[in-house]
């Protein structure tokens, strides 16, 4: 990571469990980020160094804001039935006490392309190769360059946010 990262808490929070494959949903059989792979692959991004899931956490009271991400792919195909979508990736580092940082990867299905299962405002969803000692409450620190997305408190007024953009 480059020197402008930002560094900021956050907690792990339980997601949809449906980019692992944990809900059950015979619609995507082995979890989403399963369906995924080969078509991210093909298009340039290997998940083969990362666990076949994502890490939910919540940066309340902060939001984040997307500015450039590190890799976006547009019109993604990876379902029979379901409709292309975009996603894009932000460098992200699991920042732990005690523990050697972990280099990941934020992963941001686009809002307007996804069909369903929206998180909140404040969550984002990491891809990380395994990392034990993790749970659910467990609060952590993140760590993401700032030309990537911002993380700024979300009491800021709305006018001043449309006139960042």
């Amino acid at each position: 990571m480059n020197l402008s990262c930002q560094t900021f808490p956050a907690r792990i929070v339980l997601g949809h469990r449906v980019a692992s494959g944990q809900n059950d949903n015979p619609l995507f059989p082995g979890g989403t980020l399963k369906m995924q792979a080969p078509h991210f692959r093909a298009l340039g991004l290997d998940l083969n160094a990362y666990h076949g899931g994502t890490l939910n956490v919540s940066i309340a009271p902060l939001r984040y804001r997307v500015v450039a991400p590190r890799l976006t792919l547009r019109s993604v195909k990876w379902h029979p039935t379901e409709p292309a979508e975009d996603f894009s990736f932000f460098d992200v580092r699991l920042l732990r006490d005690g523990a050697p940082p972990v280099e990941g990867l934020i992963y941001y299905p686009h809002p307007d392309t996804k069909p369903t299962h929206f998180q909140k405002p404040d969550v984002l969803e990491l891809l990380l190769p395994f990392v034990s000692g993790l749970s659910y409450g467990a609060e952590i620190r993140l760590e993401v360059p700032a030309e990537q997305m911002l993380v700024e408190a979300s009491s800021t007024p709305r006018n001043l946010r449309r006139a960042r953009r």
